[in-house]
């Protein structure tokens, strides 16, 4: 083999991921690996770039689909620095909800567990009776 190309366990370890996570990223289109003409798998370093690429962005919490539009943008001509800006600001505004949501859970189970002392049957906890009422306040 080319010293260029790798066989999918050493790209695997390369990028440090499992070879499963190489396949779904193949079957997910974020991945084209070149094939031989006996139909084995062989990778680039852009390829381990690549998945090195998409394993920090999910770090960050872009979802695979968003992945792949930054993927698409890298190789658009026509595509602007602003248009990857974008996307991120909407991811920004994306968690930031989601923490302002579980700080609502947060607070809701707080006053949850403010309300049972810990003793007493099951039967008669006040936190289980809580979660069968309609309406926890937040």
């Amino acid at each position: 083999m080319e010293n260029d190309k790798m066989q999918i366990g050493e790209a695997a370890k390369m990028a440090g991921v499992h070879i499963r996570t190489l396949h779904y990223y193949e079957r997910r289109g974020l991945l084209a690996p070149a094939r031989t003409s006996s139909n084995y798998r062989v990778y680039t370093e852009d390829a381990v770039r690549r998945v090195r690429f998409i394993k920090r962005a999910q770090e960050l919490g872009f979802t695979l689909d968003e992945i792949g539009e930054l993927l698409e943008l890298r190789i658009d001509a026509r595509a602007r620095c602003c248009d990857v800006r974008v996307r991120t600001e909407a991811k920004v505004a994306d968690i930031r909800g989601k923490i302002r949501t579980l700080h609502s859970m947060r607070r809701s189970l707080e006053h949850l567990i403010a309300g049972c002392s810990g003793n007493g049957p099951v039967s008669d906890c006040p936190i289980l009776e809580s979660l069968d009422r309609d309406g926890i306040r937040r």
